[in-house]
């Protein structure tokens, strides 16, 4: 019996350390949201709600979430389950998109995409390309030329091809059947400070290939004030 006693508390102490929440400090997208689909609720750590913004046009601000067991659990405003995001092990920092999937229009099924908000990841000045089209894509982004399989996604630097004005050419084709379609060919600004998220897709209404650019502005670190 001495032997049980410690052997218990050292499963409920490991019990308890496994669901340790960290903090993640999240921004968010609604993609394929509808107006009554504006938030999204999850839980903070002493179990009081956050209201996660769902804005259709650009990023929210970021809000402090908290994921146990590497998972944040999110609810619709009538408190039902809505989707679960998976954050990787060590990402503190997240992109979360709720990608609005087909289904009953009085029971809409969600997916969160998850994409670490990282420089390395999503570059200052580049571009973070994802792929929810049901085949192949390949796009040109100034120098880069590249193909996606369905359901991939990359970030790429700022292209070092720009005109005088910091253009550079962006072009989005489909796969489709043995031919490829384009759906996009046109030019953006790269420059310091900002960056695009770029997703294809079909559109819902028309039922052809589409893309939708999201441009967002850089959280520059705070200047250092140590006096020199």
């Amino acid at each position: 019996m001495r032997f049980v006693l410690p052997l218990v508390l050292f499963a409920l102490h490991s019990a308890g350390f496994s669901q340790e929440a960290r903090t993640v400090e999240c921004r968010f997208l609604g993609f394929g949201t509808n107006e009554s689909t504006t938030s999204a609720l999850t839980v903070a750590d002493n179990g009081a709600d956050i209201t996660c913004p769902l804005p259709t046009t650009q990023l929210s601000p970021k809000v402090t979430c908290y994921a146990k067991g590497d998972k944040i659990p999110f609810l619709s405003s009538d408190r039902k389950p809505l989707a679960v995001a998976a954050i990787p092990a060590g990402v503190r920092s997240a992109l979360l998109v709720f990608v609005r999937m087909p289904g009953q229009a009085d029971t809409p099924q969600w997916r969160i995409f998850v994409i670490e908000d990282s420089p390395k990841n999503f570059p200052d000045g580049g571009a973070y390309v994802a792929n929810f089209y049901g085949n192949d894509i390949r796009f040109i982004i100034g120098e880069h030329k590249v193909m996606l399989h369905s359901a991939a996604s990359g970030g790429y630097p700022m292209p070092k091809e720009r005109d005088d004005f910091n253009m550079s050419p962006v072009i989005f084709q489909f796969a489709n059947g043995e031919k490829w379609r384009t759906a996009n060919e046109s030019a953006l600004r790269f420059l310091p400070g900002t960056r695009y998220l770029i997703f294809a897709y079909v559109d819902p209404v028309s039922g052809r290939p589409k893309i939708s650019t999201y441009q967002d502005q850089v959280e520059q670190p705070a200047p250092d004030t140590v006096n020199r």
